[in-house]
């Protein structure tokens, strides 16, 4: 690939060898689990334009933000829905996107505490964020970490964020993480062939190294504090109304009483 070539474009035609449709199986039906019931008006996928994983999801705007644009393919998914901008500095107003995914963002960007930030940014309270990445302390990332071995993933370990890092960005931006997968157990094989071959520690690792996949999903919620849902006013004026009558009746039947 040429040295020129943005992380996005590397990422995407990686995605296109037998490792990376391993990966993108996988995080297809995680992203598709973890959209299908949130519910609002907008949502947005960041970055990879060729890959609706907003798909499973049911509101009624669904578009694309990101630096590239998508083939006369991928923009037929996105129905014209597409902006082309910085996920450092999203064109959107604050807080006004329900739903935000960001598939493998953070690895395609020179600064990830930007990219957050504006994510928390956008969000409306209670608004939801997905992402995936790959994760560094993998069998896979171990593989990319090897002196003197040809990288096996599109990006250096350097660009990778961890998700306990992750979750450490969440605390401070007052996002709540509501659940977090790993996935993907199989050695860093460059057949589909051995990559089959090794589907049965899909469970195995789920179940006894449950942190070692060599990718990660995680969905978080935008938490406001101090904030409280207030009904409409016309719903509480009928009870004044009552509760001010009892207390004029009962004035009433107490000077009768005493009369």
């Amino acid at each position: 690939m040429a040295e020129d070539t943005p992380p996005i474009v590397e990422l995407a035609e990686w995605f296109q060898t037998p490792p990376g449709q391993y990966v993108l199986a996988w995080e297809r039906a995680q992203f598709d689990a973890a959209v299908a019931d949130v519910f609002g008006y907008y949502a947005w996928q960041v970055g990879l334009a060729d890959m609706n994983l907003l798909r499973a999801n049911r509101m009624p705007f669904k578009g694309y933000v990101g630096t590239e644009a998508p083939s006369a393919d991928g923009a037929a998914g996105w129905q014209s829905r597409v902006v082309i901008a910085q996920p450092e500095a999203l064109p959107f107003e604050s807080q006004s996107v329900d739903l935000l995914i960001l598939p493998h963002a953070f690895e395609c960007t020179q600064d990830p505490h930007n990219v957050l930030r504006e994510v928390e940014r956008v969000l409306v309270p209670e608004g939801r964020v997905v992402i995936s990445g790959f994760n560094p302390w993998s069998m896979w990332g171990a593989r990319t970490r090897m002196p003197g071995m040809e990288p096996w993933l599109p990006q250096p370990p350097s660009s990778q964020v961890s998700l306990p890092r992750l979750k450490d960005w969440f605390k401070l931006l007052s996002l709540e993480v509501e659940e977090s997968h790993f996935g993907c157990y199989a050695p860093a094989c460059r057949s589909e062939k051995w990559l089959q071959r090794w589907a049965f520690l899909e469970s195995a690792g789920a179940r006894w190294w449950s942190v070692g996949g060599a990718v990660y999903l995680v969905s978080a919620v935008k938490r406001v504090a101090g904030m409280r849902i207030i009904g409409p006013a016309w719903k509480t004026k009928p009870k004044r109304a009552r509760a001010a009558s009892v207390v004029v009746n009962r004035q009433a039947d107490d000077g009768l009483d005493r009369r």
